[in-house]
Order: structure tokens, then sequence, then C-alpha cells
């Protein structure tokens, strides 16, 4: 089992909706994906045709200590995900009080949902440092960091990357991470700016074909629905479908 943390240091660069599509890319490729969101606001269940309203989740499992396979759901676009779920701040509160108490709580729960070894497993994180987060970096593998091409991304790589070093260091098991950038304009100087700086700062470790600003990535969100389906030859397809042969090239995702 490969698990990829997907991570990102600031709020509004793209991170849930990079995961759920490449999650469905991987799928195409021939991998088998399971998704989990432990993101509190609960928005990757919506690129799977999730109902908004539907309040399912691992969170309110965890806190019945129903399990986390009951919230396990299937699309239609052969991602299983898990959904966090739709818990009031009291009860989240409680959660991650939990969470904090129990350094072992992810891994254990990963263990109970007995995933086949060849599976995918994507984590989206909340944006910066979190207990979620710190309990992601103690089992992935690899961790794909995603940014924005703009000063304020920019500014913040020190900062995740002495996170991500914080908690893996001691790991023998994690393999790296990796940054691509998203909503990338190539008509705008600041963004190649940001490329040019990225790609000299983490060479190999960043992934040269970033994600282009494309509407169909917004419409198929509308539409909840990965942009593969709802526009296979746009340039958002393309971009992605790059991502996911660029980490099987480097991390062998796929078997």
């Amino acid at each position: 089992m490969r698990i990829v943390a997907v991570i990102s240091p600031k709020g509004g660069v793209g991170k849930t909706t990079v995961t759920a599509n490449l999650a469905a890319s991987l799928v195409r490729f021939g991998g088998k994906v399971t998704v989990l969101d432990l993101d509190p606001q609960n928005a990757l269940r919506l690129h799977f045709g999730m109902p908004y309203e539907d309040p399912a989740g691992m969170s309110d499992n965890d806190l019945s200590g129903a399990g986390w396979h009951g919230a396990l759901c299937q699309s239609q676009y052969g991602v299983d995900f898990l959904p966090y779920g739709n818990i009031d701040e009291g009860q989240r509160a409680i959660l991650e009080e939990r969470i904090k108490n129990s350094p072992f709580w992810l891994s254990t729960h990963l263990q109970e949902l007995a995933l086949p070894e060849e599976q995918i497993v994507l984590i989206d994180t909340p944006p910066g440092p979190s207990i979620y987060l710190q309990q992601v970096l103690s089992v992935a593998h690899v961790g794909l960091v995603v940014l924005r091409p703009d000063a304020a991304s920019y500014s913040t790589v020190p900062a995740i990357e002495s996170l991500v070093e914080f908690y893996t260091k001691k790991r023998t098991d994690f393999l790296g991470c990796c940054y691509v950038l998203n909503q990338m304009d190539a008509s705008k100087q600041l963004c190649r700016d940001v490329y040019g700086m990225l790609r000299a700062t983490f060479k190999e470790r960043f992934v040269a074909s970033a994600i282009h600003r494309d509407e169909a990535v917004s419409e198929a969100l509308a539409c909840q629905a990965p942009v593969s389906y709802y526009a296979q030859h746009s340039s958002a397809t393309h971009d992605i479908q790059q991502l996911a042969t660029w980490l099987q090239k480097n991390f062998g995702l796929i078997d």
C-alpha cells in the first residue's frame, strides 16, 4: 500500500481539487485508489457526486465507535472515498482531542480498513500545521505539496519543508516530498518567476508539468465529477495525467 499525503501550507491553492482529480487519473492508469478526507471542510466528497446535504463520514463514525468501514463510499469513477463528515464544533473538539491523545489513531484505522496491498491511498489534509497532518505524516510514504504560483505560497515553502522534515526524518519508509504548482498562468510574469524559482530550488523534487488554470476544473466540480470525465481533452486533464505519470515514475505508486 502506498500512502500519499496531499499537503498545502495555506488555503486556497486547490489542494482538494488536485487530490480528487489525481485519484481519478490514477484509476484510469490502472491503480486501485482510496481517498481519505481528513480536512474538516469536508469538500472532497463533492467531486465524486455525494449529495451536499449528506452528513455521513469518518468523523461521526469515529465518535460513535462504529469504525470507518461503514463510512467508506464507492464512486462511479472507480475511486473509493471516505468523507470527513458533517459534525458541529463541539463534536470536532472532542474528536480532535481524541486524535491528540492517540498517536496511532490513523495507523490503527488504516489497518482496520484492511485495504489490499496494491491500494494507493491519497489523504487530503487541512492547510498548514494540524493534528491531522501530524498523523498523516506518521504513515505517508510520499508527500505531495500543492502550491499556487504566487508570492504568498512561495513564502510558506520553508515552513512546510521544516514541518515535513520534523515528522518524517526518522522514518526509513518515507520516500520523499515533492512540489506541484496549481492554477498556473504562463501569461503572467510572476507565475513564471515562481515556477522558475521553485524548479531551481527543488530540482528533481519539483513536478515540471504544472497544472494550468482551466475553467473546466470549476465546471467539473459544479457537475460533481472529476475533470477527466467532464472534459477529457482539457488542459487540466492533461496536466493531472502528467502529474500521475510523474508520481508513478518517481515513486512507483502502481505495480
